[in-house]
């Protein structure tokens, strides 16, 4: 028998024992989706297409992986899988009717798909069609769906399953990211009544009892009233729900919740949070303007009297007319609710030429070796968020106004501006406590998460994360002997102190703070916002001026002394990141953000902070190590605080300092930040320090005590730190054997045999690839000390993080980034040239080598 594509509103038909028979040889490779099956029918693994494009996806019947027509061919050769579902949505205009209202083209028009819809389409002129059918490869056997008659009972089955079946993206375990926010179905069609109500800055109660926290606004009449019940856990009386009960008005916004990002919108009628794309409208309604509503330190947001200079407006531009930007180089992200700390970064870092390089013009090599699940594997992620950054396909302009009109006469084709990176954020934030969550972070913390990432997943014979690496030279001084000790380690971000004391304006502050004060006890708007302006070199000054060294044991005393230590750069990297330290603790230990105008220059010259090494008459302290003290109760072992707060200022869970600094035997933050960045992955990383009972059989006591193993092996934690810094694994143990297992002294120990030539090894460990195949072109050979690309200390800056909010656990992040000559602001979905590019307001920069 001659087998033949059935097509949609084609000719040909093909009987129903015909339709059987074609099916018979892949009914082994069809799969109904059980629960737990991650369905992958909105996004394709390997790019950006979606049923919205223009070739639609197909989804694999046995691995519910979906791929877009340039990279189905790829999936089919790999697996050999023959059975697709091919999805495609369709924008159909309306035709007027009789009457002259309007009615769709095919009455039998069906949405099926969960899919975002677009909002800039007129519902009254235009609508959606979702279109299924199965495809046969290699051949492309088309078979229109529904065809529940016709079809195997098996294949009706697994499609209507897969049709059915949730996003991935939703929490199905314990072991899951959190729950993704979908939009209200009533978001778009929304009544509000005109009524007149106006919501004031602050003062905010429940009109039917007195509670004035955990307040909900009715986006239909304006009510405010208290919750109950709600996803936050809040208390209250429950006004909120009888007044939907009453009057079935559906949407209320927490008050407290509104930023520019957005706001905290629940369904009573849905019963669960959920996304309004609408809010900013729903909330001008009642006189509440998004961009003026600022964070205030207990929790709460208000908008008293906007100050001319709020960092929400000179950050994002705002009120001016920004034109803007497409193509490659030029597409948005969208924010996945709070994800914009995870946009800024990575528009910054396929910025960078070696990552470019690394993974877009690797791209072919990395999806060919990729595993047959690509979703779970790093390096496929990361070529495919760099294509989609890069290439353009995301990225179009509008169409001209006098082709609108033909076009939409026939079909309206979307136009892809920006790309969702959900799969991408779903895979590296696996397993993290915080960036699994939807919960704002810190940019700084998951650019060297990202790092740790890229630096355990090479991608060739040089790894991109190489530009950025740099070795500081720490030179201990001992006061009382006036002896030197000389350290290196490894870094990846210059940290610069806020020389508050060398404001430029400090009258002006003063008289400002004096009347917020009055403002705040007389329960009046604040006054017009003051913001500390230090010069930028006040803060280089801070950076280069010697430290105290808490709890400093001097060899040379044999006995605690006072210390003093001083940084410098062993080398300069290719790419210098300068994190400006805004973030600290208040004394009621919540984190606050300092407001305060550097001026970053455009050109930077560091090489005054060259390191020099031992100096003429300067004499090196004995390299003898302090006494092991094991106390007989190992739970009153005391953790260095001050190293807990330094790391805990850079943004990382409190918890896991106290742990980091624990296990690496109080030996300083620098110690104790390589231990983060090494167990970053773990489930428990931020899990409170649990001391284990002396005796017991742990590595990580094991490390805290500086003990060697039973089989004369170093604890695998500390071996895990010296690796965490670029040094082979062999070079590791060898020189914790050597210093029974002493951090470090290790270290020293290292640095101070350069004659050693140990035998390369791959820079991957093997046990901890999993399933990543990519190992065949991935493994590199590490060289005997870290790999740095040392050069001049002159720099240029080319782009700048900035973030709006009084703390990391809040607010706002916006990436500017130079290109082509000229400021560019990257704003989530928003890509524009800049007109006024806040320099002075950043909090990470980033600067490239001037060639010499």
């Amino acid at each position: 028998m001659q087998r033949t594509a059935l097509f949609s509103g084609g000719d040909a038909q093909m009987a129903a024992g015909d339709l059987g028979e074609l099916l018979v040889p892949y009914m082994p490779t069809i799969r109904v989706p059980k629960s737990g099956d991650r369905v992958y029918k909105t996004e394709c693994a390997f790019s950006y297409d979606s049923p919205d494009s223009e070739g639609g996806l197909y989804v694999c019947m046995n691995t519910f992986l979906g791929f877009g027509r340039e990279h189905i061919e790829r999936h089919y050769r790999k697996t050999g899988q023959c059975v697709y579902l091919h999805l495609k949505r369709h924008v159909i205009e309306k035709v007027p009717g009789a009457s002259g209202g309007a009615l769709p083209k095919r009455r039998n028009a069906k949405l099926f798909l969960d899919l975002e819809t677009n909002g800039d389409l007129n519902s009254d002129d235009f609508e959606y069609e979702d279109e299924a059918k199965l495809v046969l490869f290699p051949d492309h056997y088309e078979i229109s769906l529904p065809n529940i008659e016709e079809l195997p009972a098996l294949v009706t089955i697994a499609c209507d399953a897969l049709l059915s079946a949730k996003s991935p993206y939703r929490k199905q375990d314990p072991d899951s990211w959190e729950e993704e926010l979908q939009a209200s179905k009533h978001a778009k069609t929304l009544v509000q009544l005109d009524n007149g109500v106006r919501i004031p800055p602050s003062g905010w109660k429940c009109s039917k009892c007195d509670l004035r926290e955990n307040l909900w606004l009715n986006l239909t009449d304006g009510s405010v009233l208290c919750g109950k019940w709600f996803f936050d856990g809040s208390g209250g009386n429950g006004h909120a729900v009888e007044h939907y009960k009453e009057t079935g008005y559906p949407l209320a916004v927490k008050l407290g919740t509104i930023t520019p990002d957005g706001a905290d919108v629940y369904s009573f009628d849905e019963e669960e949070p959920v996304l309004d794309p609408h809010i900013a409208k729903h909330l001008a309604h009642f006189g509440i303007d998004m961009l003026q509503m600022q964070v205030t330190e207990n929790g709460l947001r208000d908008n008293d009297i906007k100050p001319r200079v709020s960092e929400w407006e000179v950050i994002q531009e705002a009120g001016m007319k920004l034109k803007p930007m497409y193509g490659p180089g030029y597409t948005g992200m969208k924010n996945l609710g709070n994800s914009c700390y995870l946009n800024a970064v990575m528009q910054a870092i396929f910025s960078i030429p070696e990552f470019q390089r690394a993974y877009v013009g690797n791209l072919p090599r990395i999806f060919d070796y990729s595993p047959l699940d690509p979703t779970q594997d790093f390096n496929t992620q990361m070529a495919k968020l760099g294509h989609g950054l890069l290439s353009g396909q995301y990225s179009k302009p509008p169409m001209k106004s006098e082709l609108i009109e033909q076009v939409m006469k026939e079909e309206h084709k979307p136009q892809h501006n920006g790309i969702s990176p959900r799969m991408f954020k779903a895979f590296i934030s696996k397993g993290h406590p915080e960036f699994s969550s939807n919960r704002q972070q810190d940019a700084q913390e998951f650019f060297l998460h990202l790092i740790n990432l890229v630096e355990r997943n090479p991608v060739g014979s040089e790894n991109p994360s190489d530009v950025f690496r740099f070795l500081v030279e720490e030179r201990t001084q001992c006061c009382q002997s006036r002896k030197v000790r000389y350290t290196e380690r490894v870094d990846y971000i210059m940290q610069l102190p806020v020389a508050m004391e060398a404001a430029t304006n400090k009258d002006e502050l003063i008289a400002y703070e004096l009347k917020r004060r009055e403002a705040e006890a007389a329960r009046r708007p604040p006054p017009e916002l003051v913001r500390a302006k230090i010069p930028f070199s006040a803060c280089l000054q801070a950076f280069s001026e010697p430290n105290n060294v808490e709890d400093f044991w001097s060899s040379a005393l044999q006995a605690k002394s006072a210390g003093v230590k001083t940084s410098r750069f062993a080398s300069f990297p290719e790419y210098l990141v300068v994190q400006i330290k805004k973030f600290t603790f208040g004394l009621d230990w919540i984190p606050k953000k300092l407001d305060v105008s550097i001026d970053m220059p455009d050109f930077l010259d560091i090489n005054h902070l060259r390191a020099r090494g031992l100096q003429p008459g300067e004499e090196e302290l004995p390299d003898i190590a302090p006494p092991i003290i094991i106390p007989d109760d190992p739970k009153a072992l005391d953790t260095d605080e001050s190293s807990v707060m330094q790391l805990a200022e850079m943004g990382f869970p409190l918890e896991a300092c106290r742990k980091a600094v624990y296990y690496t035997g109080n030996l300083g933050a620098e110690v104790a930040f390589n231990w983060i960045i090494a167990h970053m992955e773990e489930p428990d990383f931020a899990e409170p320090l649990v001391i284990p009972a002396f005796g017991e059989v742990a590595s990580s006591g094991a490390a805290a005590f500086g003990a060697v193993g039973l089989d004369n092996q170093p604890p695998e934690e500390m071996v895990a730190i010296i690796i965490s810094m670029g040094f082979q694994r062999n070079l590791a143990i060898q020189a914790l054997k050597a210093t029974n297992s002493n951090l470090e002294r290790a270290l020293e120990w290292i640095f101070s045999h350069p004659e050693l030539e140990e035998e390369s090894e791959p820079a991957l460990d093997m046990m901890n690839m999993e399933n990543n195949t990519n190992a065949n072109i991935l493994a590199e050979t590490g060289s005997e000390g870290p790999r740095v690309k040392d050069g001049s200390g002159r720099y240029e800056l080319f782009g700048f993080i900035s973030h709006m909010g009084t703390s990391t656990m809040s607010g706002h992040y916006v990436c500017h980034l130079k290109k082509e000559g000229r400021w560019v602001i990257y704003n989530d979905l928003r890509v524009c040239a800049s007109e006024r590019p806040p320099k002075d307001l950043g909090y990470i920069y980033f600067y490239h080598r001037i060639p010499s």
